[in-house]
């Protein structure tokens, strides 16, 4: 069982607002690139942006194994043999998803015939030869209190990505002018990192055992993979089955609206994982998680309500008069944030009780539904999809969410 955290008390109110700040600020940021790519990038050139970040998130998110959460949740006495454990993996797991990547992408030159593709994987994938230079420092500074400080840093990096991006795109109006920033702001986070939270491996600390870190990790990559298996793999369907045009606008439509719902569901998931570990397991942190579940849903209901609402008015104004028909799309979509949300707080709250496999399990239930539901949708159009989607949104991981709550004896 995950022991409470040795670090000092922090208020969630406070590291939530810090963290869901700094993804608003940074998915603000990408929408404004997005905007802008929206005007000067044909639908078929936002399909090669699209099928690019829908393997590399995929990818990305594989970097999510637990091992940072075993470096936060470790004892002070075990903790120098954790880091050094812990950066051994992340050199050793980095480095194989830039293998992976490499290799996707020569299947997509190879295969699909899609070589432009394939380069802005390559290069997109270069992220992870930098990352692990500053993840041990990373996930020590949560540990000690600096949620605020990472959150301000990984939001900084975002925002300088998505401003170079705008840059370009002004005088370089290709897909490669979306990509071409995420891998050259790389290393800043990484250097940001260590002078945020300096740390060196102590050698005479030895090494942490390998079995509770494959044990937890195994669980956590296997969720983190489905997620995003669940967040990317409907843009797959979509640009298989409707072309690189409808895959360019379902990228859009998915920016436009549930992007910045989503950067809060990734915040509140940054921020909760602590407050829930610093609880004591049983009654108690059952009780802590839903106290956060019901501050963010206060949170998040009345901004995604507005949000949809004045979405027919907002995309045309901010992406042009060309996407006007699809502002209705968008404020559907919107409301998909709202079972996210809830999902997300009992994912973590799994996790802090050390039941990662039933997450995963849960996981592959809800992927499982939202794939096939738009695999079976995505000929009838656009339109169908999207609706498809939000109904199995709502069912999986709402329905999932109650039947976890309700068998550990606490019902939202």
């Amino acid at each position: 069982m995950t022991q409470a955290l040795p670090t000092r008390p922090s208020s969630l109110f406070g590291t939530l607002m810090v963290w869901a700040a700094s993804e608003a600020i940074a998915k603000i940021a990408r929408i404004g690139a997005t905007m802008v790519a929206a005007r000067v990038l044909a639908p078929e050139q936002l399909g090669v942006v699209a099928l690019v970040l829908a393997f590399g998130e995929i990818l990305k998110a594989l970097s999510e194994n637990g091992v940072g959460q075993r470096i936060i949740a470790a004892s002070d006495e075990d903790l120098d043999a954790t880091c050094n454990t812990a950066q051994r993996l992340f050199i050793l797991w980095c480095g194989a998803l830039f293998v992976a990547g490499c290799g996707i992408a020569l299947a997509l030159d190879r295969v699909a015939g899609t070589r432009e593709s394939a380069f802005l994987l390559v290069l997109f994938c270069t992220q992870f030869l930098v990352m692990p230079f500053g993840l041990v420092s990373c996930f020590r500074a949560m540990r000690n209190g600096q949620s605020k400080a990472v959150a301000t840093v990984a939001g900084g990096q975002i925002v300088f990505s998505a401003l170079a991006a705008v840059a370009l795109l002004l005088v370089w109006p290709v897909a490669a002018a979306m990509i071409v920033p995420r891998a050259l702001t790389a290393p800043f986070w990484a250097l940001a990192m260590r002078r945020l939270h300096p740390w060196h491996r102590v050698p005479e600390a030895g090494h942490a055992p390998l079995k509770p870190f494959l044990r937890f990790g195994g669980a956590v990559l296997g969720v983190e993979g489905v997620r995003a298996l669940r967040l990317q793999a409907d843009k797959l369907i979509v640009g298989a089955v409707l072309g690189m045009e409808a895959l360019g606008v379902w990228f859009f439509v998915f920016n436009a609206g549930l992007g910045l719902a989503m950067s809060f569901c990734n915040a509140f998931a940054v921020a909760l994982f602590p407050h829930l570990c610093g609880a004591q397991a049983g009654d108690d942190r059952r009780a802590a998680l839903m106290d956060a579940l019901q501050l963010a849903l206060l949170i998040l209901v009345p901004l995604v309500l507005v949000q949809a609402i004045l979405a027919p008015t907002y995309v045309p104004m901010l992406f042009g008069a060309a996407w006007a028909e699809r502002g209705g799309m968008v404020g559907l979509l919107c409301l998909a944030a709202a079972p996210a949300v809830v999902w997300t707080a009992v994912s973590q709250w799994l996790r802090s009780e050390d039941r990662a496999g039933t997450d995963l399990r849960a996981a592959i239930f809800i992927t499982a539904v939202m794939i096939g539901v738009v695999a079976v949708a995505a000929p009838f159009g656009l339109d169908t999809t999207i609706v498809a989607y939000l109904v199995a949104a709502t069912l999986a991981q709402g329905g999932a969410a109650a039947f976890i709550l309700h068998r550990a004896g606490r019902t939202p």
